[in-house]
């Protein structure tokens, strides 16, 4: 990690994107975030609040770059709340990224966890891949980033499906249940997944039962994002360290906890709910 990376620094929110009524996006400007590659994420210190760690969701020109953010809590409500020209302070980008691979694609996504695989899915698309997209949700509010996803993929090789556990966008089900049928008739060379870590522990488990790779990331507790302070441990791995992003061989090394426990913020492992 270059030590440039680690330097905190200001900079001012530029733009906000309303990707729906509990979710935005932030533009920024800094150099290094830039140039992060998909899969990286940031420390983000909100002024008097708390430092958090935020999936950038956007690599631009002009030293530009953007992540997306949900309120759920104290932190992210006033991320959410920001205006353009107040200021945050930043460190990173962080942690091991997605390997880009060229071929048949399937990407699996759900909520916010669309913001890590859009970057991922647009230098796919500088190349030839054929990408089966699959967007999941409960329910039609909760989707976001699907028109940036259309957009991506529109010169492409490509198929967008969305599902919703409630039938009230796309078809009705589960994200992985199309994944199976598809993988049942179609040859996939890789698949990216980010979202819920249940449903990332089930993409898994269809992976390996159609042996075919996969690159998942996973979200923990993160304080130090350095590899410090312990609070993302899953098996012998630091997610922000040895992750986010956990191929094949390591999360078969995690299944164990993977969509099972997790360290709360006191550092004790609990149950995900």
């Amino acid at each position: 990690m270059p030590i440039a990376s680690n330097k905190p620094r200001i900079v001012q929110v530029l733009d906000i994107k309303e990707e729906s009524e509990t979710v935005r996006s932030l533009i920024f400007r800094d150099d290094l975030c830039s140039k992060a590659k998909p899969g990286q994420f940031v420390m983000v210190w909100i002024p008097g609040v708390d430092e958090i760690p935020m999936s950038i969701s956007m690599m631009g020109d002009q030293s530009l770059a953007g992540f997306t953010v949900r309120k759920v809590g104290e932190a992210s409500k006033a991320l959410f709340d920001m205006k353009v020209k107040n200021i945050l302070g930043i460190r990173g980008p962080y942690g091991m990224p997605f390997t880009p691979i060229f071929g048949d694609v399937m990407i699996v996504g759900a909520g916010t966890g669309l913001a890590p695989l859009l970057p991922l899915a647009e230098i796919l698309t500088q190349k030839f891949a054929s990408i089966n997209i699959i967007i999941g949700g409960k329910t039609l509010s909760e989707f976001v980033l699907v028109d940036r996803a259309r957009k991506t993929l529109l010169k492409n090789n490509s198929e967008i499906i969305i599902t919703s556990e409630d039938g009230s966008y796309g078809i009705k089900g589960l994200a992985t249940d199309v994944m199976e049928s598809i993988l049942k008739k179609k040859y996939i060379d890789i698949i990216y997944t980010c979202g819920p870590e249940l449903m990332i522990k089930k993409v898994f488990e269809i992976a390996q039962k159609f042996s075919v790779p996969i690159q998942a990331s996973l979200e923990r507790i993160m304080k130090c994002g350095i590899g410090i302070c312990g609070s993302c441990c899953i098996g012998r791995y630091r997610v922000c360290k040895d992750g986010p992003i956990f191929d094949s061989k390591k999360l078969e090394e995690i299944i164990d906890e993977l969509g099972l426990f997790r360290r709360d913020h006191s550092g004790m492992v609990t149950m995900i709910e």
